[in-house]
């Protein structure tokens, strides 16, 4: 079915885990009550969930926390588009539309539009940022059980004030991004 590539992010400004990129293609009618994953609730998401993983073909783009340390998050945006539109088989000459300001496809992709909160205008691109958001927080909640202290499972890696506590009590643990300036403070 040819049809508009959907990109959207997950995880850029976490202080822990991976960044994930998803690109979404519909193969069928899209679920009601698409949006912009933040505008939604926990249980709105998991409810969208099955209906977005039945309606769509779906790439995902995992940026390791010691890849973005390395590469620096403009270069990990890229490598994470780069993995979705991969592992999606997205042709370079398909139509994509990314949310955000910039467009981190790799140069022969030709067809690309950035649109500022297309996670809330379109629903291909709120596909994927649905998608991503389920599928980072549940990784985050498994990554938790290996690293208890920090409170994985309720933040999913974000800065909080628990977190930031659980820095200063039990150091930077090997999914924090060592590069990112509030981590950093807490490096021996």
């Amino acid at each position: 079915m040819q049809g508009v590539i959907g990109i959207d992010e997950v995880g850029r400004g976490c202080w822990a885990g991976p960044l994930l990129v998803v690109a979404a293609k519909a193969n069928k009618q899209l679920p009601d009550g698409l949006t912009d994953s933040k505008k939604l609730s926990k249980n709105q998401r998991q409810k969208l969930y099955p209906e977005i993983v039945t309606s769509c073909d779906l790439g995902e783009g995992w940026v390791q926390p010691e890849e973005i340390d390395s590469y620096g998050l403009a270069r990990a945006m890229r490598l994470g588009v780069s993995r979705a539109l991969m592992a999606l088989g997205v042709g370079t000459e398909d139509e994509i539309i990314m949310d955000g300001l910039i467009n981190y496809c790799p140069e022969e992709f030709v067809n690309v539009k950035t649109v500022v909160r297309a996670d809330a205008s379109h629903p291909v691109v709120s596909a994927a940022s649905v998608y991503a958001k389920v599928t980072r927080d549940a990784h985050m909640v498994r990554i938790a059980k290996y690293h208890p202290f920090y409170g994985f499972e309720n933040h999913v890696g974000y800065g909080t004030a628990f977190h930031e506590a659980a820095l200063r009590i039990h150091g930077v643990s090997k999914l924090h991004r060592k590069s990112f300036k509030p981590v950093k403070a807490f490096l021996i």
